[in-house]
């Protein structure tokens, strides 16, 4: 079969006299598909490597990216194994986001292309080989060809803990057993998920605020020496300690793209611990004039509870009605509490108070409490970005409450 595609290949450039490159492309397409449509057995000179990818500027490529490289010059096979692909466009995408039900796909492609997106976006790419024998070599192709069949190539996305830098560390358990030694000593400590997430984005961004909204206390746990892999610069140095049957599991490395590490330029004035300071600065002097003019903002209560209370209602919904393993029991909603959103409209259309609201408010000001107790003895590490949020919510609580007894 591999023949029979190298003579249609060799035919058409003497007919077409390589006049068009996308005929060339096209049947090196089908040759790569012929090599592949029975599982080669690789060749003494052939490699198994893992490839870290450095950090981009998106938010799905901000922690780096993990992939497998097999080569065979004898086969003219280099192709890269890549658990990382998904799809913006497929079916619901976002909603399934939402709900945990993220859909990864192992994909196969050629090293060059694979590559060529890092030289774009200019990120280095770095190279381990594995000092494996020809038949665990083999045993790793079959085990991704059989992966990468249509049936098979999908998995269930989780972003901690099944992600095509974690499922490195499956593999390699699954396909060596005990004679993968992943050795820990060169970490300084263990890190909880949510701090090795932070050593890759500042806390005063809006992407990380939105992460640590989202994630409850489960993240805020220590990470297993395992478990630190699901970041793909911590597979690196995870297997340059890692050992098979005794032996340093990694041969030698490589930089394949040398680039400098992409650095994350914050704006301050962009940041939400500046706009939030300016929340609580609005709030503090439009209170002031209310104090003083003996009225209340409806409207600027209006606003503060009802998004409160609609953040909380997300926030309650990832907790019991979505997959994810990092969104249950987020105390969050202690200060984001769901039902702000009905009393909202309550205090809005009617200039006094009702005579339930300061228990109630009293009440969001104790569970506030109770939230910092929580942070203060590490149940769930919250943003240090929410503290003049926080401090805004207070002011007018305490202010309404005041109001209701004029």
């Amino acid at each position: 079969m591999v023949y029979r595609a190298v003579f249609i290949l060799i035919f058409v450039l003497i007919k077409f006299r390589m006049r068009q490159k996308f005929h060339l492309l096209f049947f090196c397409f089908i040759i790569g598909n012929s090599l592949f449509s029975q599982t080669p057995q690789l060749t003494e000179n052939s490699k198994v490597s893992l490839l870290t990818c450095a950090t981009g500027d998106e938010l799905y490529s901000a922690f780096g990216h993990t992939a497998f490289r097999v080569q065979d010059p004898a086969l003219g096979i280099d192709v890269v194994y890549n658990y990382g692909t998904f799809d913006f466009n497929q079916p619901n995408f976002y909603l399934n986001f939402t709900k945990g039900k993220m859909i990864y796909s192992l994909s196969r492609r050629s090293f060059e292309a694979f590559l060529y997106e890092y030289e774009l976006e200019k990120r280095w790419v770095k190279e381990q080989i594995l000092d494996l024998n020809l038949q665990q070599r083999n045993q790793l192709l079959a085990f991704f060809e059989e992966n990468y069949l249509p049936e098979n190539r999908d998995y269930l996305y989780d972003p901690l803990l099944n992600n095509c830098s974690s499922i490195t560390g499956d593999i390699l358990k699954e396909q060596f057993g005990d004679a993968i030694v992943f050795d820990g000593s060169h970490l300084e400590k263990q890190y909880t998920f949510r701090q090795l997430v932070r050593q890759f984005m500042g806390v005063n961004t809006w992407s990380m605020f939105g992460i640590d909204l989202a994630f409850g206390s489960p993240v805020d746990r220590k990470a297993s020496v395992q478990e630190h892999m699901f970041l793909p610069y911590y597979t690196m140095e995870q297997l340059r300690n890692t050992t098979l049957n005794g032996k340093p599991l990694v041969k030698r490395e490589r930089t394949i793209l040398n680039y400098s590490e992409h650095s994350q330029k914050g704006f301050f004035l962009l940041s939400p611990l500046f706009w939030f300071l300016m929340l609580l600065a609005f709030t503090a002097i439009a209170t002031y004039f209310d104090y003083k003019h003996k009225a209340r903002s409806r409207w600027l209560d209006f606003s503060l509870l009802f998004i409160t209370g609609l953040a909380g209602t997300f926030l309650f919904l990832l907790w019991v009605a979505a997959d994810h393993t990092s969104t249950p029991y987020n105390f969050n909603i202690l200060w984001a509490f769901p039902v702000n959103t009905i009393v909202a409209f309550t205090l809005v259309f009617q200039d006094k108070v009702p005579q339930w609201a300061p228990k109630y408010l009293w009440s969001a000001l104790g569970l506030m409490v109770i939230m910092l107790l929580l942070w203060i003895i590490k149940v769930q590490i919250f943003s240090p970005v929410l503290i003049p949020l926080l401090l805004t919510l207070a002011i007018r609580y305490l202010y309404i409450i005041k109001y209701s007894k004029l």
